[in-house]
Order: C-alpha cells, then structure tokens, then sequence
C-alpha cells in the first residue's frame, strides 16, 4: 500500500509555492514589463488590478487560497484513490 498525503501540509506547501511565484512574478513584471504578464492574471485573480498595494496583496492572498485548494483536493483524491 502506498503512503498517505498528510492534506494539511499538501495545501500549505503548494499555497506558499503559488504565493511565492505570485511575489516573483510581480517582481518579474516591474523589472521588465515588456514582458508583463499582469494582463493575464485579471481574469484569474478577482479584483485585481495592476498595480496597487492593496491590488497587491489581494492577489496574494487569492493565490495562496488558489494553492491551498489545489493541494488539498489532490492529496484527498491520492489518499482516496491508493486506498481502493
């Protein structure tokens, strides 16, 4: 039998790995925004506009959530499936 995905730190740690690469995407996008990529984050990021502090951290905190979820459904669903 194959082990199980604890979902507590499945969420935490692709939360934190998708509020990272948020963090240095934006960073990425003001050091060269010939290559912005802002335009494409407004339809995944509700309430996101470029660029404001509270924009900013709102974006932020969507995309830890957006992580969170992502890696907890996949670890339930691994857990769920290697058990049948």
């Amino acid at each position: 039998m194959e082990g199980k995905i604890n979902v507590r730190a499945a969420g935490l740690a692709l939360g934190i790995l998708f509020g990272v690469t948020y963090v240095l995407c934006v960073l990425w996008d003001m050091v060269m925004p010939q290559y912005a990529m802002h335009q494409v984050w407004a339809p995944l990021l509700p309430g996101f506009v470029w660029f404001s502090v509270g924009s900013f951290f709102l974006g932020l905190v969507e995309s830890f959530v957006y992580g969170v979820y992502g890696g907890v459904f996949f670890a339930y669903l691994y857990n769920y499936l290697t058990t049948r």
